[in-house]
């Protein structure tokens, strides 16, 4: 998704109902503080290391990162995780709560505050962004100006890095492909249609209101026409409360899903009936946010997977799971992209809308008044 189809920046994410969450996490490192924590800790950019073996060195004696809510089969983070592993065999990565929502990320940093369980890193969208920015340390990847101004905060607290299109996926042995979203409300979709999480809490059920909305005459200011669809398909006892996942796609448990593009394509390996469907008209896409924690219990690492994340290998691997890199404009000028892969993208909608930081604090704040009583 070239930004230049876009308005504005934004992610359409979870808001910032953060749950109170304990997490009992394996992997540990020394309480003894390193040389370079100093450094680590402040560092705003590569130089402040010095060069990048440097940056490895610092983040190879610290020996440990902490990842958090990245699902192996999403995004194609299962392989970045392994590549990232067999690069630097001398730090131990302990993926946390890989199904967790970007609200359950801002609570395990402040549940685990102070201690070497804690996450280092985030990967969330604006919504959370946006009200914590008092958890994320600025850095500036060494990628930094292929990053489009619109998809990052100026300082480097928290910057794109992946996004998509919101799609409907759907098990056509089962259920006939809709051709508009108001078909979902059709008797015929009794209770199969689900969202992926809370819109209080998750990215992609966030970008499910949003696309409700638009798809529906609203427009991004207010959200009031999503949620109204919503309450209207649970009326009509075809909205399913389950959050999906890829057992219960692969079960037949939820055949109808809300989710990112990049994501649903996912399932055709599994069930080659599972089709993806972008609905002709407003599209809305987004990015999800990488940010470090500013209480990151392995800086170094911390700033180390950052770098290696705005990479061109790693944002080649994005782009081969179907998912649109946010240097993906810089890349192909430079010739650096996977043309092959940049070929096989999903069809884009004739018109993209991404929600601006102000309205996605609205649409937040909205959904966290009206969404529980809509649906309940």
């Amino acid at each position: 998704m070239s930004v230049k189809t876009m308005r504005k920046t934004g992610i359409c994410v979870a808001v910032g109902v953060t749950l109170a969450l304990s997490l009992g996490l394996g992997g540990c490192s020394s309480n003894k503080p390193l040389a370079s924590d100093a450094t680590a800790k402040t560092a705003t950019s590569l130089s402040d290391f010095g060069t990048m073996a440097d940056l490895e060195n610092a983040a190879q004696a610290e020996g440990v990162l902490n990842i958090i809510a990245l699902p192996r089969d999403g995004a194609n983070w299962g392989k970045i995780i392994d590549n990232f592993k067999a690069k630097y065999p001398k730090i131990t990565v302990n993926e946390q709560n890989p199904s967790g929502s970007s609200a359950d990320e801002i609570a395990a940093a402040r549940t685990n505050k102070g201690l070497n369980t804690a996450p280092d890193v985030f990967n969330v969208g604006l919504s959370v962004a946006l009200q914590n920015t008092s958890y994320f340390a600025p850095y500036k990847v060494s990628t930094w100006n292929d990053i489009p101004d619109v998809l990052k905060e100026s300082t480097g607290l928290y910057y794109g890095d992946y996004g998509g299109y919101m799609s409907v996926g759907i098990d056509t042995a089962k259920f006939p492909a809709p051709s508009t979203i108001q078909d979902l409300l059709k008797p015929v979709y009794k209770g199969a249609v689900a969202i992926n999480g809370d819109p209080t809490q998750a990215a992609s059920a966030f970008a499910a209101i949003g696309l409700a909305t638009i798809q529906n005459g609203g427009t991004l200011d207010d959200y009031t026409p999503g949620i109204n669809f919503f309450q209207q398909m649970n009326q009509a006892g075809n909205f399913l409360k389950v959050d999906p996942t890829t057992a219960t796609i692969e079960s037949g448990e939820t055949p109808i899903v809300f989710d990112w593009d990049y994501l649903n394509a996912t399932h055709t390996s599994e069930i080659p009936t599972w089709q993806t469907i972008v609905f002709p008209g407003q599209g809305y896409g987004g990015y999800y946010n990488e940010a470090i924690n500013i209480d990151a219990p392995h800086p170094a690492a911390a700033r180390l997977w950052q770098e290696y994340l705005y990479s061109d290998d790693v944002q080649n691997l994005f782009l081969q799971s179907g998912a649109h890199p946010v240097r993906m404009d810089a890349m192909t000028k430079a010739g650096t992209i996977d043309a092959a892969a940049a070929a096989k993208l999903p069809a884009a909608p004739a018109t993209v809308q991404v929600p601006t930081a102000a309205q996605t604090s609205a649409a937040g704040t909205l959904l966290g008044q009206k969404w529980a009583s809509a649906v309940g």
